[in-house]
């Protein structure tokens, strides 16, 4: 189990700093694991480690500094994570004092029904509940959870829709506070359609939670600086109003991996005015890629509620 140490205390995992400090540990442990047969991993999990896993580790650390804003997540978890922990479906959890429970946001990179959505960012509901408590039964080790073992008749509902979406199983892990395992302060869950997570991916999840958790509550009190501070008309807001509804469907198709091809049969349109429409939203969302550009629309509230509250799109 990942425990976090008392703000101030060394290893603390809470600032931007100390993630830099980090950056080394992680790639002398992963080099060392490499070196020693596998004896600096994990208790129990006895998977070799790469060197292009190391290299892609590095890389994904590295990235994690810099990233501050959700949209900004996104693109990361698109990018490096992807190479790590395959998933197209990603819910991050952080404890918020003020509600004094931990606090979920679901991303998705494919279609999944909006009851899915809101059933993995209810903290207080019967799924997150379970999970939770499956990985707290497990001494907060890397958990891999069949969706049928999903016990309940409450959950029968989801229980079918994730498996008709393809999702089979759930890749849990977590921080706990020291020695308090119940007190849990961030909590992740990722799914891949038709895939099984093996050793692997639970070794990933291991080395790279102290990042995940440091990045994710890093833009949850950058996000909340960000809604505390005095609102003025500014240039968000403008680009935000520059959008137009034919851009604002184009970027929904775009958010479910749609090629131009695909968005021009939905929309009855040629696939070169779709094109024409997707250079359009790079430029007024000041975006370099198709992802980052989902991702600010995400970020800015231009693709409903679903994407920038329980059923925010992404990883």
């Amino acid at each position: 189990m990942h425990a976090l140490p008392e703000p101030g205390e060394p290893g603390g995992l809470l600032g931007a700093a100390t993630q830099v400090e980090l950056t080394r540990p992680l790639g002398e442990m992963i080099k060392e694991a490499l070196s020693h047969g596998g004896q600096a991993l994990p208790r129990g999990i006895n998977e070799p480690v790469n060197a292009d896993q190391v290299e892609a580790m590095v890389r994904a650390v590295e990235a994690a500094l810099d990233v501050r804003r959700r949209y900004q997540f996104f693109v990361w978890s698109q990018s490096h994570l992807q190479a790590l922990l395959p998933h197209q479906l990603a819910v991050c959890g952080a404890y918020v004092r003020q509600r004094r429970e931990v606090a979920f946001e679901a991303f998705n990179s494919v279609a999944v029904g909006a009851d899915v959505l809101e059933c993995l960012a209810d903290g207080r509901g019967a799924l997150m509940q379970q999970l939770q408590g499956r990985w707290i039964d497990q001494r907060g080790k890397p958990l891999a959870v069949a969706v049928q073992s999903l016990e309940g008749q409450a959950l029968a509902p989801i229980r079918q829709a994730l498996l008709e979406a393809g999702f089979a199983e759930l890749l849990v892990h977590g921080v706990a506070r020291p020695q308090r395992p119940t007190e849990i302060e961030s909590f992740f869950v990722f799914s891949s359609q038709a895939r099984i997570s093996g050793p692997q991916q639970r070794l990933m999840m291991e080395l790279l939670m102290p990042y995940l958790h440091g990045t994710w509550l890093r833009v949850q009190t950058v996000e909340r600086d960000i809604s505390e501070a005095p609102r003025t008309v500014g240039v968000r807001q403008a680009q935000g109003n520059a959008i137009t509804e034919r851009e604002r469907e184009i970027l929904s198709w775009l958010r479910e991996g749609m090629s131009n091809q695909q968005i021009g049969e939905q929309l009855s349109i040629s696939a070169l005015t779709v094109k024409n429409h997707v250079q359009k939203i790079l430029r007024k969302l000041g975006a370099a890629n198709r992802a980052q550009a989902v991702a600010r629309a995400m970020s800015m509230n231009l693709l409903g509620r679903s994407s920038t509250d329980g059923g925010r799109d992404g990883a």
